[in-house]
């Protein structure tokens, strides 16, 4: 063992002023997220967030160490990734079989499903963390940040960075948050604008969207996604879209965007979900192996438990026999919460025990195999940018096949709304395997940051099941509060409620509109085929890219069916974010060229950082920013008051809220690289 972890053995790591301050984080970063999700269908990592967080306030308390701020970030990071399960949930309410989310219900979901991820990766940790080549950027980056805020050891003329990086979140937040509360509060900034215009019948569109918290998303996705995710816009809007407004020219009476923008959703849409089906089945195939692997690995140290008690303090695991007695519990609650859910549609009780079981199964099983799959992405691109939207449509497509036979022997099908039934079993049970998927999403990377700072493996993972077990219990009331603040879109609380306004949770419908379409028959098959034969085509592409180049140049599949089937106002600034991230990249190299090897590194290294944690600052900013209005939303909704309480009303501002927007998001972009390269300048003027 080496000096420095025999000096870390003393550490407290998993403190009850630590538990506390990671559920404090929880709250508001699933929350955060749960917004986020909901409203534009991407969430962010919130570890280095927490991290500084963290660093920040226990620095004020005795005996605080690098340890205890990694088992906070753990905590956090793990329950703000949680919150990407309503992706899929709100379906139920889309399709009007729920009014509303049950508190135990949507917990129950929730914890079981994050609890399932947790110890579904416990066996692939050394195989792929301390085995492995994988970069986990966002595990990396976390660590590096507790290591320059760690006060006890002998870099101590480090620990400024700590209050640097702090600064940085919260300039990108105010940022952010001011340009939200103007969008989203005030309503005198538009939040996108297009260019329309037609070539014939054909129409096309130069989208733009003015998110900060989507440009910081951005930059963390990096250049090859952004270009990836580039090239969906571009065969959308410039051939798919105009070649079925061409093919089918718009009646006499209807509205030009309208038009475009319904055939988008109904034709165009659906080839962004066979892309990203497809995607996602090749990236399963591709981990094969280490996950048979990582199995492995957990048989034999079921076989030989004394072998696991006589590893080294940062090699222990949670033992294998507590991973099956949680395994075990967690598939009883499972069952019950299904049993609760089939039960209330009268059924034969032969055929209500199959379905409960038939359900169960499917979700522990489907959930096993993604758990290596959603590790392995998120090693490679990071938790933000991991393609969760695939692996859920992924479940859905084979829990609806399944039940659908199901239904068909049993003549559920001929019962009154029997098929609505089917539909929303299939997005319950998926639900509980999009829970599996995230915190698996999760997990290799936050165990990666407490490989690097030498933390013990199994507080670690118990502090990931504390983590989902808040976030859940966080993430019914959120997503009550927000259902009934602004509404989803299809499905309103109320009536007259501004539909504009509506939470489109852009996963949600797709993942609903496809369990339907399985079960009524009317789903658009040939467009899924044509979108997977595309994936298809841009997998072999991107093998060939990366061997003619050796690596340098990739094409995923995944972001370019994200690009197709994303809205584009909210792909665009992502484009924008990581192009960002590449001119302010080159341009920090080439100033290093200047500098010996070692202050070379530390330049980018710096750059990178605070590019990272300003980043972070947008995200967090804007989504507290809505969430905070959703709280006023529903006090005065609930009191019968106005749906946007605090919009400024102006006659004809339409057009200056656009000019308005998009200065706004060129200002705030200045501000990001700006800050972000200040560590240049003080080089120039040394220079």
């Amino acid at each position: 063992m080496s000096q420095m972890q025999d000096s870390y053995a003393h550490y407290r790591e998993l403190t009850l002023r630590g538990t506390i301050l990671g559920a404090l984080i929880t709250v508001i970063f699933t929350a955060s997220n749960v917004y986020l999700g909901l409203k534009v269908g991407l969430t962010f990592a919130s570890s280095i967030p927490a991290a500084v967080i963290s660093m920040a306030i226990l620095k004020f308390f005795p005996g605080s160490n690098i340890l205890e701020n990694n088992m906070v970030q753990t905590q956090a990071s793990a329950a703000g990734t949680l919150s990407a399960v309503i992706f899929v949930l709100p379906g139920l309410l889309m399709m009007g079989y729920w009014n509303g989310f049950p508190f135990w219900q949507t917990m129950l979901i929730c914890a079981t499903g994050g609890i399932l991820g947790v110890i579904f990766t416990i066996p692939l940790r050394y195989v792929m963390v301390v085995n492995s080549s994988l970069p986990y950027p966002e595990g990396v980056a976390a660590a590096e940040i507790l290591k320059a805020g760690n006060h006890d050891d002998e870099k101590r003329d480090e620990g400024a960075v700590a209050d640097s990086g702090a600064k940085e979140i919260l300039a990108g937040g105010v940022v952010a948050g001011v340009l939200s509360f103007a969008t989203n509060g005030l309503r005198v900034v538009a939040d996108s604008a297009s260019y329309w215009f037609k070539g014939g019948n054909a129409i096309f569109q130069i989208p733009m969207g003015f998110s900060l918290a989507l440009l910081g998303a951005g930059y963390l996705v990096g250049i090859v996604g952004g270009m990836a995710i580039l090239v969906g816009i571009v065969f959308t809007w410039f051939i798919a879209v105009p070649y079925f407004t061409a093919a089918a020219p718009m009646p006499a009476d209807a509205d030009m965007v309208g038009y475009a923008l319904d055939v988008w959703r109904t034709k165009a849409r659906f080839i962004g979900v066979g892309t990203i089906g497809i995607a996602a089945i090749w990236t399963l195939i591709s981990l094969s192996k280490p996950m048979m692997e990582g199995m492995r690995q957990s048989l034999i140290a079921l076989k030989n438990p004394q072998a696991a008690a006589q590893l080294e303090r940062v090699d222990r695991d949670m033992s294998p026999k507590s991973m099956i007695q949680i395994t075990l519990a967690i598939i009883l609650v499972i069952l019950a919460i299904v049993f609760y859910f089939v039960q209330a549609v009268s059924l034969p009780m032969g055929l209500t025990i199959t379905l409960v079981l038939v359900c169960t199964l499917l979700a522990v099983a489907i959930g096993f195999f993604v758990a290596a799959a959603c590790g392995y992405m998120a090693g490679l691109v990071g938790s933000s940018s991991s393609p969760i939207s695939g692996i859920g449509i992924i479940s859905v497509v084979t829990i609806s096949l399944v039940l659908m036979t199901i239904g068909k022997a049993s003549g559920i099908f001929d019962m009154p709304n029997g098929e609505q039934f089917l539909t929303a079993l299939t997005i319950y049970t998926a639900s509980i395997v999009l829970a599996v998927a995230t915190i698996s999403n999760d997990n290799l990377q936050d165990l990666k940051t407490g490989y690097l700072v030498k933390a013990t493996p199994w507080r670690q993972q118990v502090a990931l099941l504390i983590g989902c077990v808040v976030g859940a219990a966080v993430i019914a009331p959120t997503l009550e509060m927000l259902y009934n603040a602004y509404g989803f879109t299809g499905a309103m609380p109320r009536e007259g409620m501004d539909a504009a306004q509506a939470l489109s949770a852009p996963q949600a419908t797709l993942m609903t509109t496809i369990a339907k379409g399985i079960f009524s028959g009317n789903l658009e098959w040939t467009y899924i085929f044509f979108g997977i034969g595309l994936g298809i085509a841009i997998i072999l592409a991107d093998a060939m890219l990366k061997k003619s180049s050796n690596n340098r140049f990739a094409l995923p599949a995944l972001a370019v069916g994200m690009g197709i089937y994303l809205p584009p106002a909210v792909n665009m600034p992502i484009v924008i974010g990581a192009i960002v991230a590449y001119w302010m990249a080159n341009k920090t190299k080439r100033q290093a060229r200047h500098l010996d090897e070692k202050a070379a590194k530390e330049m980018e290294a710096t750059v990178e950082r605070r590019g990272t944690l300003f980043s972070a600052g947008l995200i967090v900013g804007e989504s507290l920013v809505g969430v905070m209005m959703a709280f006023i939303i529903a006090a005065s909704v609930t009191s019968g008051g106005s749906d946007a309480p605090l919009a400024i009303q102006l006659e004809n501002w339409g057009t200056a809220a656009e000019i308005l927007g998009l200065l706004a998001f060129i200002g705030g972009a200045i501000i990001f690289v700006m800050r972000t390269l200040r560590p240049l300048k003080s080089t120039q003027k040394n220079q």
